[in-house]
């Protein structure tokens, strides 16, 4: 595991462009975004709105950057170290997990360097120690999801295109149909429902209420915890499931 780990970083690091990518458009939101609907927001209570869109756009940082790390495999295929992998005395969870920490690892890369441009911002995480801690968990589960549905589906598909094409009509909907933008008290009918109805909606509550140092209820989190625990359970099952079957062809 450590070994392909280390394998994925290199390629990482020799291919910076693929972070800068990454991390440019959420970049963009948390400046301009911020500054430009910050003005407009302040009528509804919200003070600083690059703290209160923060959480959201850590979260669409993870996804961009879990999601450029089902391209590794892409890659690994086109120069036959895939199939190289996949005969080598290698246990395949070994194979799964080496590729997603890769991708947790660059995940939690950028958001630091989200937080540390926020701190320009006046941003600072409301909730002391036990909050940074509860925010690097929620993030990790965050990350794992993603990357291991990432790794699944890049799996599925004969090529990048139609891969990055999947993985925008996946991310997309997802974060603008959560809390990532907008207070869910602005929201009302069917809308306020699918919003509820998605799980990252309530990973971003979680981090907003940390950041802007809300109370911090264990009846409120510990159920995300354990959604998203399942949920990554769920995916790394997936990713092994697929990886085993292209054993198998």
């Amino acid at each position: 595991m450590l070994n392909i780990l280390w394998r994925n970083i290199k390629w990482r690091f020799q291919n910076p462009l693929s972070i800068i990518v990454t991390i440019l458009q959420p970049l963009i939101w948390l400046v301009m975004y911020s500054a430009v609907a910050g003005q407009a927001m302040k009528k509804t209570g919200i003070g600083n709105y690059t703290a209160f869109i923060l959480p959201g756009i850590v979260v669409l940082v993870t996804f961009s950057a879990c999601s450029s790390g089902g391209i590794i495999n892409f890659i690994m295929k086109s120069n036959g170290s895939f199939y190289r992998i996949l005969i080598a005395p290698v246990k395949r969870k070994d194979v799964v997990l080496g590729q997603m920490l890769e991708a947790i690892l660059v995940s939690f890369i950028e958001v630091t360097i989200l937080f540390v441009i926020s701190l320009l911002f006046s941003v600072r995480v409301g909730s002391g120690f036990l909050g940074v801690l509860l925010i690097i968990l929620l993030i990790f589960l965050t990350a794992f999801f993603m990357s291991g549905l990432a790794y699944f589906i890049s799996l599925l598909l004969p090529n990048e295109v139609i891969y990055e094409t999947i993985m925008n009509a996946i991310v997309l909907p997802i974060f603008f149909l959560s809390t990532a933008l907008f207070p869910p008290e602005s929201l009302s009918g069917g809308l306020a429902i699918a919003v509820n109805l998605n799980p990252f909606t309530h990973i971003i509550n979680s981090l907003r209420r940390i950041i802007l140092g809300g109370e911090l209820l264990i009846a409120d989190i510990l159920p995300v915890i354990i959604l998203f625990t399942v949920m990554c359970l769920g995916s790394f099952m997936l990713a092994m499931w697929k990886l085993k079957k292209e054993t198998l062809q």
